[in-house]
């Protein structure tokens, strides 16, 4: 039987020897997931196509990756002709700093590649200097950074939203602001601080769904279990698809990133595995069809 065609709706790619990544070539940091050593070496089209090739992967969606900030729109340029060659990845989501007085030019630099979706800019906060990625708090509040947001509509582009779960108050606040923007949440709210904190994470993830402008991406699961299983990862997995529903989920590897904890079978067939049960055209959208919506494939 053939496998379900999957859309992976967020993986990276980076070549060391062409570009610069600044938290891959200045020296590993603290991270929320941990000594990440291991991928400190360049992960082109060719290896992700590599990776993924039992799992019957027909299109991809590539998310910033650190690029050099000074230089935002080098990146999506890079990687516009690389799906050129190779035909992945199908959807680009760009970095932007929303808060910087031309953010409109830069969206409109993106713009300018076909394959460009939308920005992310992560805005995950923690008390602990390890896992925090911003110096200070409520970044989504301020309005500068407000004023960069509000561009993104006017351009029919999608955000891609990175935070921990004590940030989705702030979270939901954002989009019933700005209804007309899609957000996408990133890695099922990425929980890094451990399983007692399962039910405050639920809880978090409850309040951003009533936001119906907000879909949910099922990934990154490792990053906050390093080593999962399928059924330490389940109950997330269950929890988000039941919050947010069928329709505003969908699958995704996080790949060179979750490489660190599994194999790319590994986390497809994790999902295949805890949606067995589903109806067929629950699976095809969760695997398939809210990606190609969501991002416009």
């Amino acid at each position: 039987m053939a496998l379900l065609p999957v859309i992976d709706a967020h993986h990276h790619l980076y070549d060391l020897e062409q570009n610069y990544y600044p938290w891959l070539l200045d020296g590993v940091k603290p991270s929320a997931f941990g000594d990440y050593t291991a991928i400190c070496k360049s992960y082109r089209i060719e290896d992700f196509l590599e990776d993924c090739r039992n799992q019957n992967v027909v299109k991809s969606v590539h998310l910033d990756v650190g690029y050099d900030p000074a230089d935002p729109v080098g990146e999506t340029r890079w990687l516009q002709g690389v799906a050129d060659k190779h035909g992945f990845p199908h959807g680009i989501v760009g970095y932007a700093d929303l808060s910087a007085p031309d953010v409109g030019d830069i969206l409109d630099q993106h713009m300018v590649f076909p394959n460009f979706r939308g920005i992310r800019q992560s805005l995950n906060y923690h008390p602990d200097p390890a896992k925090t990625y911003l110096p200070r708090p409520d970044v989504s509040r301020e309005p500068d950074w407000r004023r960069g947001f509000r561009q993104l509509a006017e351009r029919g582009l999608s955000f891609d939203l990175q935070i921990y779960y004590p940030q989705m108050e702030e979270a939901y606040e954002l989009a019933s602001v700005f209804p007309d923007t899609q957000i996408i949440l990133n890695h099922t709210g990425m929980q890094v601080d451990g399983p007692e904190h399962f039910d405050a994470w639920k809880a978090g993830m409850k309040c951003l769904a009533a936001a119906e402008n907000v879909a949910c991406k099922i990934s990154g699961l490792g990053m906050g279990d390093w080593h999962w299983r399928t059924e330490s990862i389940r109950p997330y997995v269950l929890s988000a698809i039941e919050l947010f529903g069928v329709d505003r989920c969908m699958f995704a590897s996080n790949f060179p990133v979750d490489k660190l904890f599994s194999s790319y079978d590994e986390i497809f067939n994790a999902f295949r595995d805890i949606t067995s049960k589903f109806s067929e055209a629950e699976r095809w959208a969760l695997f398939h069809d809210n990606a190609e919506r969501y991002y416009r494939l």
